[in-house]
């Protein structure tokens, strides 16, 4: 085993199933899914270095942290194969560790996000945020994001969910969100790659995500072949935490179904 390892939480039996969180949460922010999804299934959620109870990586990279995520398997000696999940940064993971450890995977969940890289412009707002939690710490990329990641109705139809949303943010290290910054940063563009995954994929969007548009996740249906989209409605960027019961459906019957 390697001597950096992340911190996560395992729960249930059966078939296993990670689920890896966006940027800047941790794996809080799975709690809605922790009973649903651990009734049939081995249930893991790690914590991304610098996130959480995990420690800062030395080298962070969507390759280092997908390595770092998968090494949990042999941690818990899981040798068959597992349905690998990722919200927004954690999708950019996902879609890395199919690009390297297809061997590994039986399914794959990506979950408001992307496959392309960062424009230009986008690299450059990276270090303009980075030079910025340098300056005046990590609560500036909270405040900067928490406004937009929700669907406008949830801030005042779910007030505990918005709570437990800024809570988990205040919580973030200025070296995992550096850390985290960097990784987004330097990602390849996985789009030439979704035509190489064949397992099934399961594509899941906040019809009102203001962070990722809806239309990236069309892109990446359109590219795998065998794959299904899902658009919920009443949900921004966060719909495990905005709409756990209907996310917690969709994924169930997926799994169900492989």
């Amino acid at each position: 085993m390697p001597d950096f390892k992340l911190h996560y939480e395992q729960r249930g039996t059966g078939r296993p199933l990670l689920l890896i969180h966006g940027f800047p949460f941790s794996g809080r922010m799975w709690r809605a899914q922790l009973e649903a999804l651990s009734a049939n299934n081995q249930l893991i959620i790690p914590d991304l270095p610098g996130f959480g109870k995990s420690p800062v990586s030395p080298a962070p990279s969507v390759e280092q942290f997908a390595t770092d995520c998968l090494a949990i398997l042999e941690d818990l000696h899981i040798s068959e194969k597992v349905t690998l999940g990722g919200l927004s940064m954690g999708g950019y993971i996902a879609l890395a560790a199919a690009r390297l450890f297809p061997e590994r995977l039986a399914g794959l969940l990506l979950l408001s996000t992307r496959a392309g890289a960062d424009s230009a412009e986008g690299k450059a707002g990276r270090d303009a945020t980075m030079a910025k939690v340098r300056e005046g710490g990590p609560s500036v990329v909270a405040g900067g994001m928490y406004p937009k990641l929700l669907a406008p109705a949830t801030y005042n139809d779910q007030p505990a969910v918005a709570s437990e949303l800024k809570s988990v943010m205040e919580d973030a290290t200025a070296e995992g969100v550096i850390g985290g910054l960097t990784a987004m940063r330097d990602r390849q563009d996985s789009v030439p790659h979704l035509k190489n995954i064949t397992v099934p994929t399961l594509i899941v969007h906040g019809q009102e995500d203001a962070v990722i548009p809806p239309s990236e996740a069309q892109v990446m249906a359109d590219a795998i072949a065998d794959s299904q989209l899902h658009l919920v409605a009443n949900a921004g960027h966060l719909p495990p935490m905005e709409q756990p019961a209907e996310f917690n459906r969709i994924v169930s019957e997926f799994l169900r179904k492989m």
